[in-house]
């Protein structure tokens, strides 16, 4: 026989049992659904991490302060307060592979405006930080140079603290307390949504650095410095090194107080973690098509000893053994890939479905796609062939005799 005629007989076998030939199927459409929806969401959350990422800015370079010492014993990263301001004055003048250089603090603190309030995120930075960051203020005017020098009582508001506070009505020049210290607003920044970490950006109050270190936060060192490359990010991390090395009279062979990352490397750090979040979330869906395959597998020797007359009678009237080798392979297939053409289409609804509930949008990728079908088609072949290869070496004669 030819393939259509093969086709053609074993999808009127199938037939006779709708319901069985669909409960077989529905492993595998469970299967392949669970796959594409599992890895839509990981894929999404890689993608959402990146874009997190890039909104950092444009070869952005971030240093923080080390771990301290006390007593001789060794405490992790931002124990210690071993950033000042100065540190970022002296990279400005002396990097030459700095363009941008902004110390950074930061707070939480109550924001108060008339009978509102809102609990926000306090930055103190220069007047660079919005250039270094690409955040646009889209409303007023950032603080000035003379504001920075002048610890003036100024601020700029993300969009966040703008609707909780304002609803309406224009910020601009309107007067906020802050731990009772009036701050008038100058400003408000471009909606930039959320980091990487579920937080809101766009939640945060920005002021001079010295405002917030004379006035509101009373203290001597910065949070961290961030800084824009002028493009060879690993000459910049060399310069930065050897002058806080220089600064912090840290000698050759001693752990440094400060640690320096660039994009590169967060975009590396975050990818490792949404790539073990995204296979593990895809192993796990893929045990529902194996468990689909053992099904077929199983459905099939039913199959096999429910028609062995058949066979018998087909192979009397001149079916080869490799015709009803064929016939039990294609009927396998069969099942396989219908259930998973319908898996794609259920999966790629239930990853829509997801995108209304998780922080970031899933992403079907053609990728996934290909390779919850192509699984789909490999557990067909598997797990039909033994079925089928027992069925074409029944003996003619005892196939016959069989009631």
């Amino acid at each position: 026989m030819n393939l259509w005629m093969v086709f053609r007989v074993s999808l009127r076998a199938l037939m006779r049992n709708k319901l069985r030939t669909f409960l077989t199927a529905l492993g595998i459409i469970i299967g392949v659904s669970t796959v594409i929806t599992m890895l839509a969401i990981g894929t999404g959350a890689q993608k959402s991490v990146e874009a997190s990422i890039a909104s950092l800015g444009t070869n952005t370079i971030m240093i923080f302060p080390g771990s301290g010492n006390t007593g001789g014993v060794k405490t992790g990263a931002f124990s210690a307060s071993t950033l000042t301001v100065e540190d970022a004055k002296e990279m400005a003048k002396q990097c030459s592979s700095l363009t941008l250089v902004s110390p950074v603090t930061q707070s939480n603190a109550q924001v108060v405006f008339q009978d509102q309030n809102w609990s926000t995120q306090i930055t103190g930075s220069d007047v660079s930080y919005p250039e270094i960051r690409n955040w646009e203020v889209v409303e007023g005017r950032f603080f000035l140079e003379d504001d920075v020098r002048a610890a003036a009582k100024v601020c700029v508001l993300g969009k966040v603290v703008v609707d909780n506070l304002f609803g309406n009505e224009d910020p601009i020049d309107q007067t906020v307390r802050v731990k009772g210290i009036p701050m008038r607003v100058v400003g408000v920044l471009a909606e930039k949504g959320d980091s990487a970490y579920g937080t809101s950006q766009d939640d945060v109050m920005i002021v001079p650095y010295t405002t917030s270190m004379k006035r509101l936060q009373r203290q001597a060192n910065v949070r961290y410095i961030m800084a824009e490359g002028s493009g060879d990010v690993d000459k910049a991390k060399k310069q930065i090194s050897e002058l806080l090395n220089q600064r912090h009279k840290i000698g050759e062979g001693e752990d440094a107080d400060f640690s320096i990352r660039t994009q590169a490397e967060f975009k590396q750090a975050a990818n490792q973690s949404t790539q073990v979040f995204t296979l593990l979330l895809g192993g796990i869906a893929s045990v529902s098509l194996l468990v689909g395959g053992i099904g077929i597998m199983n459905i099939m020797l039913v199959s096999v000893t429910e028609r062995i007359r058949e066979i018998g009678i087909r192979m009397a009237l001149g079916a080869k053994r490799r015709d009803i080798l064929r016939q039990f392979l294609v009927e396998s297939v069969v099942l396989s890939l219908s259930g998973g053409a319908i898996g794609v289409a259920l999966g790629y609804g239930l990853a829509h479905l997801a995108a209304r509930f998780s922080q970031w949008p899933p992403v079907v990728s053609a990728q996934s796609v290909g390779l919850a079908f192509g699984f789909s088609l490999v557990v067909g072949v598997f797990f039909g062939f033994y079925p089928a290869l027992k069925a074409s070496r029944l003996d003619p004669i005892q196939a016959l005799r069989n009631e």
